[in-house]
């Protein structure tokens, strides 16, 4: 066994992140505006001083988990498009996959629906949330379709507006988990999903020869 020492240190060094997991579901469940501290200490199951030895106010905790848990899923897509082997349409293929995996299908999910019903009270935040979480997501896509343009494997297009095209069925999806108002499928298949994004984003509507 683990000296009561070391195991109340450890406990106390992994302290911040079980703030900041609590924060991130509390967040969701109930949005930003309506969490208290009180109610974060909660959940994280310290004492209601706890949060601020790390945190000075709610906004930071914010902050924090865009920074510290968010982040992280945004790597994995770096690497992704940093050490692929294959062509451009199937490394979008993993892309979207991938972005689905670390956000659609876990509580990050719940964060494009936080940044539109929080965002224009909490400035600072939604600042952070998209220089540092969604421009560098867009800035890989724009790496992807220059590398695809680059092989002659896509056509010339207007890259700024395609990344918007490509990235909106998946945010809506985000959007869509968490509203009354669901416009997608009642138990939705993320494989089926995404394969008709790709197939309509490589392929189109129109009908080639060979279809007829």
């Amino acid at each position: 066994m683990q000296p009561e020492n070391k195991r109340w240190a450890r406990r106390k060094e992994a302290r911040p992140q079980e703030i900041l997991a609590a924060a991130l579901k509390l967040f969701v469940k109930k949005g930003f505006a309506a969490t208290k501290m009180a109610d974060i200490a909660k959940a994280a199951g310290v004492t209601c001083g706890t949060p601020y030895v790390y945190f000075s106010s709610k906004e930071e905790i914010f902050k924090a988990v865009v920074r510290e848990l968010l982040l992280p899923q945004l790597a994995r897509c770096h690497d992704l498009l940093s050490n692929f082997q294959g062509s451009s349409a199937e490394l979008l293929r993993a892309m979207l996959q991938t972005w689905w995996q670390a956000m659609g299908e876990s509580e990050f999910s719940a964060m494009p629906k936080l940044m539109i019903a929080e965002g224009s009270n909490f400035p600072e935040v939604a600042k952070i949330y998209q220089e540092e979480f969604v421009n560098p997501g867009n800035k890989m896509l724009r790496h992807l379709l220059q590398r695809g343009i680059a092989s002659g494997e896509f056509r010339l297009l207007d890259i700024d507006y395609a990344i918007e095209v490509i990235c909106a069925p998946i945010v809506m999806a985000m959007l869509m988990k968490h509203s009354l108002i669901n416009c997608l499928p009642d138990e939705l298949d993320p494989e089926r999903f995404i394969n008709t994004t790709l197939d309509l984003l490589l392929n189109g509507l129109l009908a080639s020869p060979k279809d007829h």
